[in-house]
């Protein structure tokens, strides 16, 4: 399967303008994982849906940069056992994650919001008013 990167033309146009660099060093890297993520559009905005299970909050950074859209995570896990005096077992644990989007020239940076709730991340991205459908305007004959 040729990544996405690489072959354009089978891609809609959503899935252009938000383009994800699939080949990015994060994606190849040990301890890295790379959560699903589901973009959808409707009139009014762009939704990036992403499942990143046993995270809270806190553990995301979301920013915005010219028209890129930047979401990463990085948690360290702890477990500690002890059996008695004589035996310590102690394993660390890091991931992380970064995914970058570009977005269209219609989205508004300046209002996008993000919640994350039972496992999903979602970044709530509106439309500039001037891209939103507007609806059929009658013209008068005179």
């Amino acid at each position: 399967m040729i990544p996405a990167k690489f072959s354009n033309q089978n891609l809609s146009l959503l899935d252009r303008l938000f383009n994800t660099d699939l080949m990015s060093p994060d994606f190849t890297e040990p301890n890295t994982t790379m959560p699903s993520v589901n973009i959808k559009e409707n009139d009014d905005r762009f939704e990036v849906e992403m499942a990143a299970p046993g995270l809270e909050k806190e553990d995301f950074n979301i920013e915005l940069n010219n028209d890129e859209l930047r979401i990463s995570s990085e948690k360290k896990f702890e477990n500690e056992e002890k059996e008695g005096e004589r035996f310590t077992r102690k394993e660390f644990s890091y991931q992380s994650f970064k995914r970058t989007f570009t977005l269209p020239t219609t989205a508004d940076g300046e209002k996008i919001s993000a919640n994350y709730v039972n496992g999903v991340l979602r970044v709530s991205i509106p439309k500039k008013e001037e891209a939103k459908p507007k609806p059929p305007k009658q013209i008068t004959i005179k």
